[in-house]
């Protein structure tokens, strides 16, 4: 089968099935948490589930190691509630990584690579628009998340690592890390799979605030009865036995956060340790230690969990707009009167006179070296690197739509601009545009910061007076430009 890229298309019988079972109520479910639909991806011939919750950015991929099942995850209220928490402010990415939950099966006799499963996420992130995205991963998917940030930072927005590790068989540098023998008799208590007692115990020991819950353990069960195969799962260990990324680790160069717990799982001080190594190795990694005895991040003090990770985005966000911030010159240019011009001319000609419009704003961009980063309908917005460029761009444009039969009015403002994602931002583009909100038709308004930048360069101004900018702080001096 060549590669599919629509949504839909062939599914699997058994994650068909899936589906239609995790569509019936189910006890315990929080009715009050939004729960996304499920939508699937093909890459080559395997099939990729997914789901996105939020419309607004910045984008959080949660990658879900040890278990997932991304229908049936959201049947409990304790991980619907955390996932939600996670989706607050920004636009939540969950997907199933291949071999698990509802995306394409692996048998005990085929398990992928890393490098295949890696190759996965671009392709659910394409399919959702996310062109720049922090990564939550746990367990087994650290892996996965350090070998795409590794490869992929211009995609990746930052890195949060949770019970992850840099390799999974003990050596020298790691001699905290399960032995060969330590794995074999792991094989042995997974062939019990997801009994009733396994289950039960296995909760008793992750996640003892909640192992009296039977609501708990039977989710749980189910989720875990339906994430992967046994055989899978013993092969897939094998496999992450003799994985080792220690080595690719100081390649990381994204922001990254590493959770810790040290009360959790205290049977296993591997992860605690295997997680500091990962801070140690991992340039400018920060540590967040977190309060609770239960490992699973949504149980125990969830609240404490979602408070670190918003720190962290909004800290890496903050300093992302430091990096990212530059002297540029906007320009706001608007039709005047464009509702009544539309409605008098109709829509087939207006809609091609916004396309004689548009081509010639674009094209006195381009000859002015200004940089188009918005339009609205029937204005533009762009910077410049120069203002006396700007402010020529703005009177040819004004001349340029006149046989039209319509007139702009153009405001500009020079200020630092914060660029991110080829969108711009800060108090400097407000200005610019309740500067040009202000200008008459055929009229071209700078603040003043604009005319003292452009002295002697042969452009005159005529005083606008004084003016307050709406949800802009003090009052500001204003010029339109004359010929």
């Amino acid at each position: 089968m060549g590669r599919r890229t629509q949504t839909g298309g062939y599914v699997p019988a058994s994650v068909v099935a899936l589906v239609r079972v995790a569509a019936q109520p189910r006890p315990g479910k929080d009715a009050s948490v939004e729960r996304p639909e499920t939508r699937f991806v093909w890459n080559g011939d395997s099939i990729l589930g997914y789901q996105v919750l939020g419309d607004r950015g910045p984008d959080l991929l949660f990658l879900q190691g040890n278990w997932s099942n991304i229908e049936l995850n959201w049947d409990h209220p304790l991980w619907s509630r955390f996932a939600s928490g996670l989706a607050r402010s920004r636009r939540l990415i969950l997907m199933d990584e291949r071999g698990t939950g509802v995306s394409e099966r692996s048998s005990a006799h085929e398990v992928w690579p890393l490098e295949t499963l890696m190759e996965d996420i671009p392709v659910v992130l394409d399919r959702v628009g996310s062109e720049r995205t922090a990564i939550l991963a746990t367990n087994e998917l650290g892996f996965l998340a350090c070998m795409f940030a590794a490869t992929f930072p211009e995609r990746t927005l930052a890195l949060i690592l949770y019970e992850a590790s840099a390799n999974w068989l003990r050596t020298d540098e790691t001699p905290w890390e399960w032995s060969a023998e330590r794995y074999a008799e792991q094989e042995e208590w997974i062939k019990a799979w997801a009994t009733p007692e396994a289950t039960q115990a296995y909760v008793r020991e992750k996640d003892p605030s909640v192992a009296d819950d039977p609501a708990y353990v039977t989710w749980y069960r189910r989720v875990w009865m339906s994430s992967e195969a046994a055989g899978n799962v013993v092969m897939k260990a094998r496999k992450l036995m003799d994985t080792d990324i220690h080595r690719i680790l100081p390649s990381i160069h994204v922001p990254t956060l590493v959770l810790i717990r040290p009360d959790a799982r205290t049977y296993d001080p591997s992860f605690n340790l295997s997680s500091r190594y990962l801070a140690e190795h991992i340039p400018g990694a920060r540590v967040a230690e977190l309060p609770g005895r239960d490992s699973s991040l949504w149980v125990g003090e969830p609240a404490a969990v979602l408070s670190a990770i918003d720190t962290f985005l909004s800290d890496v966000g903050r300093e992302r707009s430091e990096l990212e911030r530059v002297l540029a010159t906007v320009l706001f240019t608007d039709i005047v009167g464009s509702t009544e011009k539309a409605a008098e001319l109709g829509d087939r000609a207006w809609r091609d006179l916004l396309e004689r419009h548009h081509a010639g704003v674009r094209a006195l961009l381009a000859r002015f070296r200004g940089v188009e980063v918005d339009t609205t309908g029937d204005g533009f917005l762009a910077t410049f690197d120069g203002p006396a460029r700007a402010i020529r761009c703005a009177q040819a444009i004004v001349e340029e739509v006149r046989p039209l039969g319509v007139e702009v009015r153009t405001g500009l403002h020079t200020g630092e601009v914060e660029t991110i994602d080829d969108k711009v931002g800060g108090l400097a583009v407000h200005i610019g545009a309740r500067v040009g909100a202000l200008a008459g038709a055929s009229e071209v308004w700078v603040s003043s910061t604009v005319k003292d930048l452009v002295a002697g360069s042969g452009l005159a101004f005529e005083d606008a007076g004084e003016h307050e900018l709406k949800g802009v702080p003090d009052r500001w001096h204003l010029y339109r430009v004359v010929r």
